[in-house]
């Protein structure tokens, strides 16, 4: 065999080599991916038994708290007409709710408790969750990006539970009122399921969590360059267009300080999310002079 053909071979052999390498590296990642999400599971599913033992204060306390109209929030609403009567309607404060709801599936109480407690062992087992996340990435960051990034599990989970409590004592009333007393027509009598009214106070509530996460996807695109805080800037008239749609949809739409007070907290993260950004750009700004001026000398 001629010296060139082994060279090539040899090349060929290292090539094949680095490539194996590489696979077993990205099976690697996954197989320690899987016993991220392993874990968290594990977590979940404990978290969900031990919620049965408190399944009657899940259902009845929690769960069918926004139909009850002594509801934490319909009691507040009623005081804030009884101080301040000439600026809310006698309107905002909700004394009644009709809303009659049934069971219509043989399993569908049983079933009805097993989704109440999976939905709290997930919505409590997201600090593990995102916990795990945090593990499973930090090995690939370098050391500046894991001090900017090491408080990432406690700044999601706050948001996250913020949004829990905005979207439930919020969010979810006003829109459980709302759509129980939303009628076309007086001849056509609102009755709805039990899964059906789940599925509205978990989606309300969960979804006002992951709302509140709007700053923790900013902080990671604007770490990748996805995001400027000058295109959040300008785009600003926008996302408050948006916002307002979005609280009006979940509120009543002749209550216009409720659709407002709804909106408030959304501007909010709005806003701190072009602070957030804006100090990711500076930052990397600052490190990009940094290295010009080394080059230069």
């Amino acid at each position: 065999m001629s010296e060139h053909k082994k060279r090539d071979l040899i090349g060929a052999i290292k090539e094949k080599g680095k490539t194996l390498e590489a696979e077993m590296s990205f099976f690697d990642h996954i197989d320690v991916l899987r016993k991220h999400l392993l874990r968290s599971l594990l977590v979940i599913v404990l978290i969900t038994i031990g919620a049965f033992w408190f399944s009657d204060f899940i259902f009845n306390t929690l769960i069918m708290g926004p139909k009850n109209p002594d509801f934490w929030t319909y009691r507040m609403m009623c005081k804030m007409v009884a101080t301040w009567p000439t600026l809310f309607g006698s309107d905002f404060c909700i004394t009644h709710i009709d809303a009659k709801i049934i069971n219509t599936e043989m399993a569908g109480q049983f079933t009805l408790q097993i989704n109440a407690c999976v939905m709290v062992g997930i919505m409590l087992g997201i600090p593990y969750i995102l916990f795990e996340l945090w593990l499973f990435i930090k090995p690939a960051l370098h050391d500046n990006e894991r001090k900017s990034a090491s408080s990432f599990v406690v700044f999601a989970s706050t948001l996250f539970f913020i949004g829990i409590l905005f979207g439930y004592y919020i969010v979810c009333p006003l829109s459980v009122n709302f759509l129980t007393n939303f009628t076309v027509s007086p001849d056509i009598q609102n009755t709805f399921t039990i899964t059906s009214y789940l599925s509205s106070v978990a989606t309300l509530t969960i979804g006002s969590g992951v709302i509140f996460q709007l700053p923790v996807v900013i902080f990671i695109l604007s770490k990748f360059g996805i995001m400027t805080p000058a295109f959040m800037r300008s785009t600003r008239r926008y996302a408050a267009v948006i916002i307002l749609i979005v609280a009006a949809v979940i509120t009543p739409t002749a209550d216009v300080l409720t659709m407002v007070v709804v909106a408030f907290p959304l501007f909010i993260l709005y806003e701190v999310s072009i602070f957030i950004s804006a100090n990711i750009e500076r930052k990397r700004n600052k490190e990009l002079y940094g290295v010009a001026r080394v080059k230069k000398t």
